[in-house]
């Protein structure tokens, strides 16, 4: 059971983050790109700082500012949402490449050892300390802070005045500005949160393995937003399709372990799954409405 709530984490914290977007009028199709650069830019502080906490809190502010900029980019040039956020996806993965290679010397698997930046941006590598490498690799922690920011994001969304105001801003926002709100604010601190949280969902798969892997978010950004629609855009709902994603994901590396079934066959489950239940869930909306009308007429 332990195992499977690991494994949820990153579509927990990226799902929850592109649900706050949801709900402020402007899905956020970037969660992909965060998810990208907090795994890297939390490996690279955590390593030179000695640190996991200060790792990963520096890269999800970092994220969050990007977010809040990205926001305020889109809502000044009037540039299209979901183009904006495709092309912080697309940039994400060649900003990492870049810079691994400029550092580094790859765009291979970072591991503390091959790590040394040069500088004085950077804080001196202090890896060596005794226990940082087990530190580094710890997972626990991150299961804890997302299912506590789950519990406090279903409370403010749904029990406070600033949920309120969110879901205000994007379901009418002319009506919530006639009340003195300003939805583009609302949208500008959901897309912030949502870039902290999609960073802090890409720490989470860095530490998992103790080790930086290019590719290693593997499209879970993209199941996340599925995962909100399959959720019924609760809260509690996209925690439990989180939950079946994760599930899918560890029934996949345990068969993967016998060899039965093709390794690209399973990397493709979980997007098969997603394609499948959100079918199946289209369904089951449309023949409620349809029952729902019935009953009406």
């Amino acid at each position: 059971m332990d195992s499977l709530l690991t494994a949820a984490v990153p579509l927990l914290l990226a799902a929850l983050g592109a649900l706050l977007t949801e709900r402020s009028g402007a899905l956020g199709i970037f969660i992909e790109g965060f998810m990208v650069l907090g795994s890297f830019f939390a490996w690279i502080f955590a390593v030179n700082t000695g640190s996991v906490f200060g790792g990963t809190l520096g890269a999800a502010l970092l994220g969050a500012l990007a977010g809040w900029g990205l926001a305020r980019f889109v809502r000044i040039t009037k540039a299209n949402p979901f183009i904006a956020g495709l092309a912080l996806n697309l940039a994400a993965g060649g900003i990492t490449d870049y810079l691994s290679q400029a550092w580094f010397g790859t765009k291979g698997v970072l591991r503390a050892p091959e790590l040394s930046i040069p500088g004085p941006v950077f804080i001196p590598l202090i890896h060596t300390i005794p226990g940082v490498g087990k530190i580094l690799s710890g997972q626990m922690p991150f299961t804890y802070i997302a299912w506590a920011l789950i519990i406090l994001g279903g409370l403010v969304i749904g029990k406070t005045p600033l949920g309120l105001r969110l879901r205000a801003s994007g379901h009418s926002p002319l009506a919530a500005e006639e009340r003195g709100l300003h939805p583009a604010w609302y949208r500008e601190g959901a897309w912030a949160a949502a870039a902290f949280l999609a960073c802090l969902a890409g720490a989470s798969l860095s530490f998992r393995v103790g080790a930086y892997i290019p590719g290693g978010v593997a499209g879970r950004g993209w199941i996340a937003l599925a995962v909100i629609y399959l959720g019924f855009r609760t809260v509690r709902g996209t925690a439990a399709a989180a939950l079946v994603f994760a599930l899918a994901e560890y029934a996949g590396l345990g068969l993967q372990r016998f060899g039965a079934v093709p390794a690209t066959v399973l990397l493709g489950l979980p997007s098969a799954l997603a394609l499948f239940l959100y079918t199946l869930s289209h369904i089951w909306v449309k023949k409620r409405k349809e029952d729902s009308g019935v009953k009406g007429g």
